[in-house]
């Protein structure tokens, strides 16, 4: 059930672009910008456990992110608290970004859980200090407000976080819920974030575990 961070290599590479590498003529703060984004291509290598529902592979960081923000959009309304959906599209596309360097950790691997916020912090450190100083600060501040829920944004964006391997467990009768020590108690209490977000869709979750118990999907805990 672990998704292993990544090797220490990894965490020492140099970046994929380097902002002093480009053209003389592009101006300083685009060159870090545009060195960014090329950083940020790494996402796309990171595996997640959960299994696609329309192809036989496991999704990466990138296609999860990509799912959340189409979520927001088409599930905002279910918020408990009214939501700015531009703020909320932001806080679910940048904070996936740190596992670039810090890996994917499996929601139900307590052994990687353990150092997860130091490995992320320095990971977000190190990957926003690529971008020019006031859009580190904010990347930073959005990443940081996702992790502390201290919003009704960040606390519905979290909800999405949740909900979204949930739907494809689901989907795929069974998916990562059928790995050794997965049960229904362990599943209910680590999802159960997605009732701070929104009951409407907590209520949605509850019937799916039931639905998974029922079916053999998912052992009863």
């Amino acid at each position: 059930m672990t998704a292993s961070p990544p090797a220490p290599a990894r965490g020492t590479a140099k970046p994929l672009l380097d902002a002093e590498g480009l053209p003389l003529d592009i101006p300083g703060r685009l060159a870090r910008q545009i060195a960014f984004i090329a950083e940020t291509d790494r996402l796309k290598a990171v595996l997640r456990l959960s299994p696609l529902l329309s192809a036989n592979r496991r999704e990466n960081d990138a296609e999860h992110s990509w799912h959340l923000a189409l979520m927001v959009l088409v599930l905002a309304e279910y918020a408990n608290e009214p939501i700015e959906v531009e703020r909320t599209l932001k806080l679910v596309l940048v904070h996936d970004l740190v596992e670039i360097y810090a890996g994917d950790t499996c929601l139900f691997d307590d052994a990687a859980r353990k150092d997860q916020a130091q490995r992320e912090g320095a990971a977000a450190k190190r990957l926003f200090a690529l971008l020019p100083t006031d859009q580190e600060a904010e990347f930073h501040g959005l990443w940081n407000e996702f992790e502390e829920r201290r919003t009704p944004e960040a606390r519905f964006a979290k909800a999405m976080d949740r909900l979204q391997p949930l739907l494809l467990n689901a989907g795929n009768h069974g998916g990562t819920w059928r790995a050794p020590g997965v049960t229904h108690t362990r599943v209910r209490e680590r999802t159960s974030v997605i009732d701070e977000g929104s009951h409407d869709l907590w209520d949605c979750t509850e019937k799916l575990l039931a639905l998974g118990v029922r079916e053999g999907w998912l052992k009863r805990g």
